[in-house]
């Protein structure tokens, strides 16, 4: 069997149509082939009815379907999913379902790790491995549907919301990525709004600037700080990408989408770090040009983190100063934590080729043998 058969899995309409012309069949061979992927979950050519014998054996020689495997499945008693899922790399990522009243929303990642080292998030922690394939990025939609029934719609469950919030930065994996998300919106695969499909991003300013030639889907912005002195610490890209060229290539795709829409603001609060009255007041002057609504998220704690989450007190306060400046606040409901499927607690089984995992577990040590050691009173 040639060990070189291309995965089609992860061709979007136009690459697919150019191997089908290759292989001197017409381009409506590629509509068939992704109802019959995406719509059906059928990755055997032989049961592809529509097609012919001959293609279907020619199909066989030069070409699979293969999606990733999943190693683990976790429950969580609020309805949440996780799964580990296995890529090519030999890396286990994640991907979270979280079913809310008239949604479900999915959470994948783009990478095996992160090259970017947030201080707030877990998966940074783990190191990097490997961009994801773009069949690896839908071959999670794909498994979710899948696991959850909805191919055959053995059950009520639906995907209607993806979001590129799982491990990794989207957007240093933008062709793959972009492939993938081309997938999830075309309707002879699964169909999605644009306004429910979203690339969360870190602040990649040049990809950013990019985006409006390959897609329209919708953006989310982790910001997290309301000056460059917080953000450099807390999201290190900053350094590189200041916040006013972030907001500013933030605000430019806004302007090209051919539509009314707005960039969602992320901001994880962290007690004592960038909760503060005056932070949430330089938030609101610095967001006053750009078209948003701004999501609260407190911190979700993970082994080895020394950040705790924020009170309540001091989160409805940060709220109320946001509203009374004029704008949508919502604050995200933690899911999925007892599963460590909360936001920013993603980790995966990561073979980090980079030495920062090791590092995060030295200073670990160091923190906890400085920590005071309880006193025994006998």
């Amino acid at each position: 069997m040639n060990d070189q058969r291309t995965n089609l899995l992860g061709l979007n309409k136009t690459q697919l149509e150019a191997f089908f012309l290759n292989l001197g069949e017409k381009p409506f061979r590629a509509a068939q082939l992704q109802k019959w992927m995406h719509q059906q979950g059928v990755i055997e050519f032989d049961a592809m009815s529509n097609v012919s014998k001959a293609l279907r054996e020619r199909l066989k020689e030069v070409a699979e379907i293969r999606p990733p495997t999943i190693r683990e499945r976790f429950d969580a008693q609020d309805g949440c999913y996780k799964w580990i899922v296995e890529v090519q790399s030999g890396s286990g990522v994640e991907m979270v379902y979280i079913p809310e009243a008239g949604r479900g929303t999915l959470c994948i990642s783009s990478q095996a790790g992160c090259s970017l080292d947030c201080s707030f998030c877990a998966t940074g922690k783990q190191g990097f491995n490997s961009d994801l394939s773009a069949a690896e990025i839908i071959g999670q939609l794909w498994l979710a549907n899948q696991e959850l029934g909805i191919f055959g719609k053995r059950s009520a469950a639906r995907i209607t919301n993806v979001v590129m919030m799982g491990m990794g930065e989207p957007l240093l994996n933008f062709d793959n990525v972009l492939s993938a998300i081309d997938l999830m919106m075309d309707d002879n695969a699964y169909g999605l709004s644009k306004r429910r499909v979203t690339i969360s991003t870190s602040g990649v300013v040049p990809a950013i600037e990019r985006l409006h030639e390959y897609t329209d889907a919708s953006l989310a912005l982790s910001l997290h700080a309301p000056n460059d002195a917080l953000r450099d610490q807390i999201v290190p890209i900053n350094r590189k990408y200041p916040i006013k060229m972030l907001l500013a290539s933030v605000k430019g795709y806004l302007d090209r989408l051919p539509d009314s829409r707005v960039a969602t603001i992320e901001y994880i609060l962290i007690s004592g770090v960038n909760d503060h009255r005056q932070h949430a007041r330089e938030l609101a002057e610095l967001l006053r040009d750009v078209p948003c609504k701004i999501n609260l998220i407190p911190f979700n704690p993970f082994e080895g983190s020394a950040y705790r989450r924020s009170s309540n007190a001091a989160i409805s306060t940060f709220r109320k100063l946001l509203l009374d400046a004029g704008y949508t606040v919502t604050i995200r409901t933690t899911r999925g934590d007892e599963i460590g499927a909360a936001c920013g607690q993603l980790v995966g089984q990561v073979d980090d080729r980079t030495r920062r995992s090791a590092r995060h577990l030295a200073a670990q040590a160091v923190r906890e043998a400085a920590a005071p050691q309880p006193v025994t009173i006998r």
